[in-house]
C-alpha cells in the first residue's frame, strides 16, 4: 500500500461510519450495478451530510443521483421544512432510488427528477442554498452558469470529481481525444478567476470543489 492509500484507510477509519441504510445502498449498488464508483462513497458521504449539517439547508439540487447515496447524505441536515431535488437521466435508476428514499423516511422531501439536467434546471423554480454537480463533467460550465444565479448569496456549490485521477493537472499530457479531462481542467480554472465566488479545491477521493457564492 503507498503512503496516499494509507492516508485515505487511515482517514476513513477516523471518520464516523455511515448508516445501516447507506452500508447496504453501497452492498447493492456493488451487486448490481455497472459502475459502483460512481458512488460518493464512506469517506465523501460523512463529508457531505456534515457539510448539510452546518449548513441546515432549506432547498438543495443535486445533479447526479445515481443510486441516491450522496442524495440521502445531503438530506441529513436538512432544515425542518427542507427538500432535496436531485435530477438523474437514467430511469432504470429510478426504483432504486425511490425505495431507499421511503425506507429512510424522506418520501416528499427528497424529489426525484428523470430526464436532462439541463432541460430541468430551468423548471425548478427555487432557491437553492446547497448545490451538488455530479453529473456530465463536459456540461460543468453549463451546469454551474444555469445554477449559480438561482443560488442565495452566500449559498454553496459542491463539485465532484475535479481532479479526474489527476488529468486536470496542468503538467497532465491530455491527448485531444480527453474530452472530459480538458472540460474539467477548463471548468476548474474558469472557476478560479470568476468574481462571483471563492473557493477551495479538496483533494478528496477524485476532488471536490467547495465554492461559495459572495452576492
Amino acid at each position: 500500500m503507498n503512503p496516499e492509500e494509507s492516508v485515505m484507510r487511515y482517514a476513513d477509519e477516523h471518520t464516523s461510519p455511515e448508516p445501516p441504510l447507506l452500508s447496504r445502498l453501497v452492498r447493492e449498488t456493488h451487486l448490481q450495478t455497472l459502475m459502483p464508483r460512481m458512488l460518493s462513497g464512506h469517506y465523501q458521504g460523512r463529508l457531505l451530510g456534515m457539510l448539510s449539517q452546518m449548513l441546515r439547508p432549506r432547498r438543495v439540487l443535486e445533479l447526479g443521483t445515481f443510486t441516491g447515496y450522496s442524495a440521502l447524505c445531503l438530506a441529513e441536515g436538512l432544515a425542518e421544512d427542507g427538500e432535496l431535488h436531485t435530477v438523474e437521466q437514467n430511469p432504470e435508476l429510478r426504483s432504486r432510488v425511490e425505495r431507499y428514499v421511503r425506507e429512510a423516511g424522506l418520501q416528499g422531501r427528497i424529489h426525484l427528477h428523470i430526464g436532462d439536467a439541463e432541460q430541468l434546471i430551468p423548471k425548478l423554480p427555487e432557491t437553492w442554498d446547497m448545490v451538488f454537480i455530479d453529473a456530465d463533467k463536459i456540461r460543468n460550465h453549463t451546469y454551474y452558469e444555469l445554477v449559480l444565479p438561482r443560488v442565495r448569496p452566500g449559498g454553496f456549490l459542491l463539485i465532484d470529481n475535479v481532479l479526474w485521477s489527476g488529468k486536470a493537472l496542468p503538467d497532465y499530457p491530455l491527448k485531444p481525444a480527453d474530452k472530459d479531462a480538458h472540460a474539467v481542467r477548463a471548468f476548474n480554472d474558469f472557476v478560479q478567476q470568476d468574481p462571483r465566488v471563492e473557493n477551495v479545491l479538496l483533494p478528496i477521493r477524485d476532488g471536490l470543489l467547495l465554492v461559495r457564492k459572495l452576492h
